[in-house]
This record gives C-alpha cells, sequence and structure tokens, in this order.
C-alpha cells in the first residue's frame, strides 16, 4: 500500500490538497490495496451485558447449524456464515467483581490492576493489566506498510456512559490505559474528515475539497470513481441524518439518556448511524479494526423501544422460573442481535473496494459479553458469536467445548491474522494455544 506520505504526494502532482487524503485511502489507482495480493481481513468484536438466557440461545447440538434459538433468530439471513462456540470461559482471576473483571478481561484476558474501584464482591480493583486483542492485532497490521491505514482501529459505543471506569471499557491501548469508545456519530464523522467548529454540518467538508475531487476523479479508472462517488454521497447522506436526529434530539453534547422526554426511537437510530459509519470506514480502510460496545457491564439501560421499562441488570439477577423477565431477557438479546445482523447486512451489500466479494466475506465480527448468565454471575460459556469470512473460520456451525479458555480463541483470532504469538494475556490461560476446530 502506498504510504499516507507517498500518496500525499501523489495528491499534489494531481493539484489536490491535503484536505483531499481522507476520500483517497482505498482507491487503487492512487496505489492503495496489498502489494502482496493477498485480501485484506478485518475484525469486530462487538458487546452487549449482563449475559445470555442459556435455553433461548445456545443450540440444542453441536454440528451444522439448522435452527436458531429465539435470541439468535435475526441471525437467520447469515446462517451459513455464523459460527457459535460453547463452553468458552473466562477464567480470569484477581481483584474486582464478576462484571467488572468480565469486562476488563474480555478482551485482555489478564488480570485488573490494583485499584480503588469496589463492585460487589472481591477486593477493589483498577484498570487492565494488559492489551486487549483488538489493539494487539491493530498495532501488527499498522507494523506494516502493506496493512498500515489512518487509524488502525476504531472503538464505536452506543450508550456507554461518560465516565471513564472499569465497567465502562473492554478496550485497552496497554496496561491501565483503556481505549474511549465514541458515542456520538457527530465526533466519529469529524474523526473521519477533520474538526467542525460548533457542531457545523460536516457536510460542508465536501463544499471544500470539491474541486481537488474532480481532480482526482479525473484521474482514475472507473472503479475508483464510483468509489469517490459513493464516499461523497454517504457524507452528505449522514449529514441529513445527523441534521434530523440532531433537531428530534436524539443527539446531544453528551450521551442519550433514557430520561423522560427523549424520544424512545433514539437509540435504534443512533446504533443504526454508528453502525453505517463502521461500514463506511471499513470501505474508506481507514481501519481494519473496530469494536461497537452497546453500554456497559451491569448495564442498567431500560430498552423502552421494546416494550422492557425495568432495568436490563435489575431484571438479569431474576430467577430463572421467573418466566416473563426471562422472556424479556430474551428480547433484549434478541435486539443486540438484530444490531448484529443488520451490520452483518450492510457488510454482505457492500462490495469489497478493489477486491473480491463483500466486506462480509472479509471481515469477522465476534459478538459477545462480560457474563455467560446474568443471575449466576457465571464467566462459563461466555457468549461468542461468530459472523463473516474474515478469518477462514469454517462457518455455519455450533461448536461444543469443553470449558477451554477464551484466551485460547484470542489468540485464534492473532492467529487469523498472520500474527503467530504463542501467548496473549495471562499465560497460565493459553494452554495448547489457538483453538482447534475453528477452520
Amino acid at each position: 500500500m502506498a504510504s499516507f506520505l507517498s500518496r500525499r504526494k501523489l495528491l499534489q502532482g494531481l493539484g489536490a490538497s491535503a484536505a483531499a487524503l481522507p476520500f483517497t485511502g482505498n482507491l487503487a489507482s492512487l496505489g492503495a490495496g496489498e502489494s502482496s495480493g493477498q485480501r485484506k481481513r478485518r475484525l469486530v468484536v462487538m458487546f452487549s451485558p449482563n449475559g445470555v438466557v442459556p435455553w433461548n440461545f445456545w443450540p440444542d447440538e453441536a454440528g451444522e447449524l439448522s435452527a436458531f434459538k429465539e435470541s439468535l433468530q435475526p441471525l437467520e439471513p447469515f446462517r451459513d456464515q455464523t459460527l457459535i462456540g460453547k463452553g468458552i470461559c473466562n477464567k480470569v482471576r484477581g481483584a474486582g467483581s464478576a462484571h467488572m473483571v468480565g469486562i476488563g478481561g474480555l478482551l485482555t484476558g489478564c488480570e485488573l490492576m490494583p485499584g480503588n474501584l469496589k463492585g460487589g464482591s472481591g477486593p477493589s480493583a483498577g484498570w487492565a493489566s494488559g492489551i486487549s486483542i483488538d489493539q494487539e492485532i491493530a498495532h501488527f497490521l499498522q507494523s506494516q506498510p502493506e496493512t498500515r491505514t489512518r487509524f488502525g482501529s476504531l472503538e464505536f459505543g452506543v450508550m456507554v456512559p461518560e465516565r471513564a471506569d472499569v465497567w465502562t471499557r473492554m478496550s485497552y491501548l496497554a496496561a491501565n490505559r483503556p481505549a474511549t469508545p465514541i458515542n456520538d456519530p457527530y465526533q466519529m464523522l469529524r474523526k473521519f474528515y477533520g474538526q467542525v467548529e460548533d457542531r457545523k454540518l460536516v457536510g460542508s467538508l465536501l463544499d471544500d475539497v470539491l474541486d481537488d475531487l474532480r481532480a482526482v476523479r479525473s484521474r482514475v479508472d472507473s472503479q475508483d470513481r464510483r468509489i469517490l462517488d459513493d464516499h461523497a454521497t454517504f457524507v452528505r447522506e449522514m449529514e441529513k441524518e445527523l441534521r434530523q436526529a440532531e433537531s428530534d434530539g436524539a443527539i446531544g453534547s453528551e450521551r442519550p439518556e433514557l430520561e423522560p422526554g427523549v424520544r424512545a426511537d433514539d437509540i435504534p437510530r443512533l446504533s443504526r448511524m454508528q453502525i453505517d459509519l463502521m461500514v463506511h470506514g471499513f470501505a474508506a480502510d481507514f481501519n481494519r479494526i473496530a469494536t461497537l460496545q452497546f453500554s456497559r457491564a451491569t448495564s442498567g439501560e431500560k430498552l423502552k423501544w421494546i416494550g422492557v421499562d425495568e432495568s436490563h441488570h435489575t431484571l438479569s439477577h431474576e430467577s430463572d422460573d421467573n418466566t416473563e423477565v426471562q422472556e424479556q431477557l430474551t428480547q433484549i438479546n434478541h435486539w443486540y442481535c438484530q444490531q448484529l445482523a443488520y451490520l452483518a447486512k450492510r457488510l454482505s451489500e457492500t462490495p469489497e473496494p478493489g477486491g473480491e466479494g463483500s466486506l462480509l466475506d472479509n471481515t469477522l465480527i465476534v459478538w459477545t459479553n462480560e457474563l455467560g448468565k446474568g443471575n449466576s454471575h457465571t464467566r462459563n460459556d461466555i457468549p461468542f458469536v461468530m459472523v463473516g469470512g474474515g478469518l477462514d473460520f469454517k462457518m455455519g456451525r455450533s461448536l461444543k467445548f469443553d470449558k477451554v479458555h477464551h484466551n485460547r480463541l484470542l489468540l485464534s483470532l492473532a492467529h487469523g491474522f498472520g500474527h503467530h504469538i504463542d501467548e496473549f494475556g495471562d499465560p497460565n490461560f493459553c494452554g495448547d494455544g489457538p483453538l482447534t476446530g475453528l477452520s
């Protein structure tokens, strides 16, 4: 791939300014794309909280996926591209409650550091003591010119509280260095295309670079012209969506809270906008790694837009024989699965720029949780639902493992990118290396 510096020189040679650079990251005519001929690989980790209802979530048998339980039914269009792993356990020990260790050790595979945060049982704790697997892979990709991108990784949030504590962070740049997810689609679009003061319409950036884009467009092939046109159209359409969302009160200066007076459909809209931005970032090759975090560990959100008026965390503590509550919890996970299915759909309908197939063919989405089951606070059977063809796993199956450490799955993700590390997180939990049976 041409470096950012060399691509900047190319643009200057075309008479275009650096302002056009964000629009040209995936144009093969300007030197983008893998020089080795290898396809691009991408990873998305999606998080939702408070465990699952096992009997409405897990397939009854291992083997070929023939049907989904109620929680996973939105994935039906992607059954052949889905891989479900049961029996994968987060055995990270040390300080912190189950929820704290659940999210802090989820992608790091290591203990929390000592600290002054107290939650439920267990000694007080601080941040995780190591890098998370998404950032580990991003660093690996950024270390090589042929896989280096503008951002490396992007962290998207929906309903994530502004306060920074171990319950609200799953991605870590290093030990004691959590990465903050971006909740506001305005902020994410500004990150893509530059700073806009006083929340002015981001689409005005297109006016500033229109002449530059015309100069570039005249010098690239027809496929790259289509990419440029799609790029500009997306920014214009997102501008309109953001303007409408702000007018309706869906986007404020702080994260949206489900308080009286806030429209019931705000969160679904914000989720869709964040997913659309993520897909756009992949299509533009801004990054190869992304996280999508819904709320936080111990989330008390009330998902009123699906008819659930009680706190998610409170409901998750109810007993198994409370069938009404278990059905509400199933509805909550069904909604989160709908967001996963929407992401898969958007990726599947977006052609791979300069390559073969769709973005979904070259992306693996991993949907996971800090707990296996809410009322027992177990970190056994952590849900790991994978969708897409990015790492060449054999999809369309349900796998059952015998209480394997989730560090081994994290190793498998790294190896899928060609990053052949022997250990990740706590070395005591890396066992026999990457999980067998995924490919």
